[in-house]
């Protein structure tokens, strides 16, 4: 996979880490350097293996649907990306209450963000992606973004959360629409 792509992947799939990430800067719960690293390390290793776990089922399931494998590509890409503007258009960025860097809190924001990177691994499978990096990029990615987010978040409040989510949607959808016209000749 062409590492700009594996790129535009990581950073859409980081969009609504980055938008958790703005929220709980805003809110001030992330205040000390251990929080925040604590916080985002969890983010990148939920979308990481949330990317694996795609892939490993992909995988089982690629052989079957190797002649529209294309499709079934972008059409997950594309519900992953309308996902994510549907879901900034229709509600505030909610932050649970409760210390967002610690315990069920953080492991309910880690699953929430990373539940696309399911649905993007399973689409790397049909592609034949080595999966570890592309894990890693998108892990990294997503930790750096969600620093990105927390600073920001603590100086700028709640003004892009969402617009940064239509973007990151928007991104898998061009991505997907890449796929499919790369597949023609």
């Amino acid at each position: 996979m062409d590492p700009l792509v594996l790129f535009l992947i990581a950073v859409g799939l980081a969009m609504d880490v980055f938008a958790v990430s703005l929220g709980v800067g805003t809110t001030g719960r992330a205040h000390s350097v251990r929080s925040v690293f604590r916080l985002t390390f969890h983010f990148g290793l939920f979308q990481a293996l949330m990317t694996l776990l795609g892939w490993l089922a992909g995988s089982v399931i690629e052989p079957l649907i190797a002649g529209v494998d294309h499709w079934v590509a972008f059409a997950l890409l594309a519900f992953v990306g309308l996902k994510m503007i549907r879901s900034a258009l229709s509600r505030e960025q909610g932050i649970p209450s409760g210390d967002p860097t610690r315990g069920g809190v953080l492991v309910l924001l880690s699953v929430a963000t990373s539940l696309d990177a399911l649905a993007v691994g399973l689409s790397l499978a049909m592609l034949r992606v080595d999966i570890l990096l592309a894990a890693l990029v998108i892990g990294l990615v997503s930790a750096a973004l969600g620093v990105t987010g927390v600073l920001i978040g603590a100086n700028m409040g709640r003004r892009f959360g969402k617009r940064m989510e239509i973007l990151g949607g928007l991104l898998l959808i061009g991505i997907g629409v890449r796929v499919v016209i790369a597949h023609f000749p």
